[in-house]
């Protein structure tokens, strides 16, 4: 058995004004495979860590309509936070619900004793929020979209981060590696 704690994280893209999606859902804006060259940003190497995620509903919701896109999380359980019926064509997606806390043991529990994904922007907030998120990698894409879903406005306290890698990709791109503090208890 290994000596590592599995670590609650989330990987996401971001507008320089700190927006994860435009205005209705809105993706367009991301950079393809075209852009990136044979880099994926470092996403692989991420996955490769994660035993299972953790994903807020809309975010479920929009991935599932995406049309033709494969699965891109392989047979690793996928846990949406929801109140609501939910389907999908994939086995290893079941709903949850509860507070942070519950969520996150959820999928902990669920990550076998690897790292738990956590996506979505208001579930990562709350998982922030809760004090529970142990790192942040913020993929930061020069466009500037005005409107949108925003990745950490609302949070409802001060949090500080620690900067423990920042690294330059393709087209521009920035990527931010980040640590929170921990609320005091």
């Amino acid at each position: 058995m290994s000596d590592v704690k599995p670590r609650v994280r989330a990987f996401l893209a971001c507008s320089l004004d700190g927006f994860i999606a435009g205005e209705g859902d809105d993706l367009s804006w991301l950079p393809g495979p075209e852009s990136m060259g044979d880099s994926d940003g470092g996403f692989g190497a991420f996955l490769s860590l994660v035993g299972a995620l953790l994903m807020g509903r809309r975010t479920f919701d929009v991935l599932a309509a995406m049309p033709g896109a494969p699965w891109p999380y392989g047979d690793r359980p996928v846990l949406v936070a929801t109140h609501r019926p939910l389907s999908s064509p994939q086995p290893q997606v079941r709903p949850v619900s509860g507070d942070a806390a519950t969520l996150v043991a959820a999928g902990l529990a669920a990550a076998g004793g690897r790292d738990l994904y956590v996506d979505g922007g208001a579930l990562v907030r709350s998982v922030l929020q809760a004090g529970m998120l142990d790192e942040l990698v913020i993929t930061q894409i020069p466009v500037a979209l005005g409107r949108g879903l925003p990745l950490l406005a609302g949070i409802e306290r001060l949090i500080c981060f620690r900067t423990t890698k920042v690294e330059p990709l393709a087209a521009g791109i920035m990527q931010w590696t980040l640590v929170p503090e921990r609320p005091a208890d």
